[in-house]
């Protein structure tokens, strides 16, 4: 493993998202108590290029008011804020925010599960920044706010934990990551309309990325319930604390297998499986012409390394779900 890119690249994310929170020592004085601020995308994941922007949430503590919740930070100070994270994001030679930051905006602390399950969780992106909060989220800014954050959410997916604690199937939670890949799946296919260069590096974000991020949650909880009959709100926390990355190396070495040849090959799978998302993260990492330059000369590997890449996943998925002999009731949700 030590030899992979991706480790180097983990290193260096790292190091980079110290210095940007050493930076912000003004910032995390200011929404103390009542706001955080969390980074999702390559720095959530880790594994951020020397080209990768930033993808932050920023999330605001509220407190009952006359006609419902009030945020405990008013317009100027969030102004406030975002100037320390724009000028903080400058100074540590991070590219500038996504579409001249137009996507950091702020939620109440509630909003992410009061709109669960409405048609509103789509358009108000509190899906999206629920999602990414359990599957590639980083805190930034506020980490009692972030902590409580997470704690909300998850009882949201567990209402039907008391008194099933033995025997909990996440069918709510797994839904909702699966249509958070789908959601991921159909975006792209809009991007396509635009007709640009960039859609064959979105693809390959779609194929390696992003996949990712939602199936190595998937696998890691899905482990759990094979080996134990149950998913606990706990084993969901200790999830959201790895990368994707992370959960993969978790599970070659602690996993529900229990036959020492599929240990083996299931082992070998994961290789293969970190293996192709290195050089994904390696091509990926470079200026967007030489990233399209090396795509156009290798689009045919490239293709087959995607293909093997979700293969893969899939395989051993299905190894993890079958383990037992026959289908774990959550796997079987899964295809189902």
């Amino acid at each position: 493993m030590a030899d992979l890119y991706l480790e180097k690249a983990k290193s260096e994310s790292e190091a980079r998202f110290k210095a940007l929170h050493s930076r912000l020592g003004p910032a995390e004085t200011l929404i103390a108590g009542r706001a955080c601020v969390y980074a999702t995308g390559s720095f959530g994941r880790l594994e951020a290029g020397p080209l990768s922007d930033l993808d932050l949430f920023i999330v605001v503590e509220t407190k009952e008011g006359d006609n419902g919740p009030v945020r405990t930070l008013d317009g100027i100070d969030e102004t406030k804020l975002k100037c320390h994270l724009i000028t903080a994001a400058e100074q540590s030679d991070i590219a500038k925010f996504d579409a001249g930051g137009r996507y950091l905006q702020s939620h109440g602390i509630g909003d992410f599960v009061s709109a669960l399950g409405s048609r509103e969780d789509d358009f108000q992106n509190t899906f999206t920044g629920r999602l990414l909060l359990l599957l590639e989220s980083r805190p930034l800014l506020g980490p009692d706010i972030y902590a409580r954050l997470l704690d909300n959410v998850v009882r949201a997916y567990f209402g039907d934990y008391p008194g099933n604690e033995k025997n909990f199937v996440p069918s709510f939670l797994f839904n909702d990551i699966l249509r958070l890949w789908r959601t991921f799946c159909v975006n792209y296919e809009f991007s396509r309309k635009k007709g640009s260069d960039d859609i064959k590096i979105k693809n390959l974000k779609l194929k390696f990325s992003r996949m990712l991020t939602c199936y190595s949650g998937i696998m890691y909880l899905l482990s759990i319930h094979v080996a134990s009959g149950t998913v606990s709100p706990q084993d969901v926390g200790t999830m959201v604390a790895l990368t994707p990355t992370g959960r993969l190396q978790h599970l070659q070495k602690e996993n529900c297998i229990t036959d020492s040849t599929q240990r083996e090959t299931f082992a070998r799978m994961i290789d293969g499986i970190l293996g192709e998302y290195s050089q994904f993260l390696e091509l990926t990492h470079r200026a967007k012409e030489q990233v399209l330059a090396e795509y156009k000369e290798q689009a045919a590997n490239w293709k087959q390394s995607s293909y093997r890449f979700g293969q893969h996943l899939a395989e051993a998925l299905a190894l993890l779900g079958t383990s037992k002999g026959g289908f774990d009731g959550l796997y079987r949700m899964i295809l189902i």
